[in-house]
């Protein structure tokens, strides 16, 4: 998934939120020296770039003066944004340095946070259904339990869409959470380090990557590839050419990289991605994948000693089956233009695990960082409005472009009211796609604490390498 631009948009703050939404009946029970009731209890699950927004916002406005009892549900205990995975699998971002602690968020934000992964829904109860959750020891971290809500907002992204392609789950690495990126990482540090080991055995050694899958986290992903490389060689390490011994190439069926984008940034990428020696195979059809490689349709078996797959993405299998909710063929939950089940008033979805409809257009609402960045934003504003028993708005997806980093190099298309589309690259467009990070860490952080951290950041570079080396 790419960074989606979304520089022009003049989003509401959530201080803009209806104040009438905070005089709720406990406010007006304890007023009167009654016992205040248990404020309404609203459960957001998944901790991405939709629900840990959402979160944030409902807890700063709601939670915070006792409106409503706010709980956070994710798999992990913290949060990197999902564009810059392809930097963590590369070693350029650190999970250690660069992620956000759950707990500690929510205690600074005003909501609670509960380890576990959702795996069913009982709508006649208000209950999700939590499995286990291990450690990296095995050992069980949060035991299986159930959880009420009043409402609830599923926010839970996409997983990896392997279309039935065989050897695909034997044999790929995928890119789609943070413990993926550092096996990703993992992989491929330890493969240089065996080179610069045996660096005195005879030359000819080469490291291959396949990566099947030219959208933006593929084309994404292979770009921070070969700047790793270098930066790796520069670190000293011997054995293996960052260019002439590392081969990457990436794998697409559709007619060109990027096929979701503008026909013009297509081709700038693909210029770029070859002037980084990339080998851009286009029109490829995967048969199948074996311990060797890629076997194409072909016939062609294009050899790899390892394999990352990011060809598709799709929703979770268990949306498929949640007690009655209406889901797409790829198990996407349906859902109204308020973001509202299709068949339960007090189930919302948002991000990529949800279709929403978008007027005049045949398709949904994109599986994008700045949709589900954008719905994370009008829900708290409609969920507010709701507890004040005010009707919901209706979401309009708005297009601002997209951001593609090539590594020292980004390309990007702007659109806006003042253009449909322009393309730009260079500085301009890398200093774009660098604040939309600091867009996404501002709406959980504010501006005073992204400012100092940045700050702190900038002044601790000179003292840790620039890629992780462990």
């Amino acid at each position: 998934m790419s960074w989606q631009l979304n520089l022009l948009a003049r989003e509401p703050s959530a201080l803009a939120l209806d104040r009438s939404a905070t005089e709720t009946a406990p406010a007006a029970a304890e007023a009167a020296g009654a016992p205040a009731a248990l404020a309404h209890h609203i459960v957001i699950v998944g901790g991405g770039a939709g629900g840990l927004v959402l979160a944030s916002k409902l807890g700063d406005r709601l939670g915070r003066r006792g409106a409503a009892r706010i709980t956070l549900v994710d798999c992990a205990l913290s949060h990197v944004w999902k564009p810059l995975l392809h930097e963590v699998a590369a070693g350029t971002l650190r999970t250690e340095t660069d992620g956000l602690d759950y707990f500690a968020h929510a205690r600074a934000h005003h909501y609670t946070f509960e380890l576990g992964r959702m795996n069913g829904l009982d709508r006649a109860r208000k209950e999700i259904v939590l499995e286990p959750v291990a450690d990296g020891s095995g050992l069980e971290a949060a035991p299986p339990r159930r959880l009420a809500y009043d409402t609830l907002v599923i926010a839970v992204g996409s997983t990896i869409n392997d279309f039935g392609v065989p050897g695909v789950a034997e044999h790929c690495l995928y890119l789609n959470s943070p413990a993926d990126a550092d096996r990703i990482h993992q992989r491929v540090f330890g493969r240089f380090l065996r080179g610069h080991a045996e660096a005195a055995a005879p030359s000819g050694r080469r490291l291959r990557f396949a990566i099947v899958g030219a959208g933006a986290t593929g084309v994404e992903l292979a770009a921070e590839l070969r700047h790793a490389a270098r930066q790796l060689a520069g670190y000293g390490l011997r054995g293996i050419d960052p260019d002439h011994g590392v081969e990457i190439r990436l794998i697409e069926a559709a007619p060109s990289v990027l096929p979701a984008l503008p026909e013009r940034l297509q081709k700038a990428t693909t210029e770029q991605l070859r002037a980084l020696a990339i080998d851009v195979r286009t029109s490829e059809q995967v048969a199948e994948v074996t311990a060797d490689g890629v076997l194409t349709g072909a016939g062609e078996l294009i050899a790899a000693d390892l394999i990352v797959w990011t060809a598709g993405v799709k929703g979770a299998p268990w949306l498929a089956g949640l007690d009655g909710l209406e889901a797409t063929r790829a198990n996407q939950l349906v859902v109204d233009e308020t973001l509202r089940a299709s068949r339960d008033e007090h189930v919302f979805a948002l991000g990529d695990c949800a279709a929403c409809p978008r007027p005049g257009h045949e398709r949904p609402v994109p599986p994008r960082a700045q949709a589900a960045h954008q719905q994370a934003l009008f829900l708290a504003r409609a969920l507010a409005r709701r507890l004040a028993g005010k009707p919901l708005p209706r979401f309009v997806y708005k297009d601002y472009g997209s951001l593609i980093s090539l590594s020292s190099s980004t390309i990007g298309n702007l659109m806006g009211n003042l253009f449909k589309s322009v393309t730009i690259e260079g500085r301009i467009a890398r200093l774009a796609y660098l604040s939309l990070y600091k867009k996404h860490q501002i709406a959980l952080h504010g501006l005073g604490s992204v400012t100092l951290g940045t700050l702190g950041s900038l002044l601790s570079r000179r003292n840790r390498p620039a890629l992780k080396l462990h």
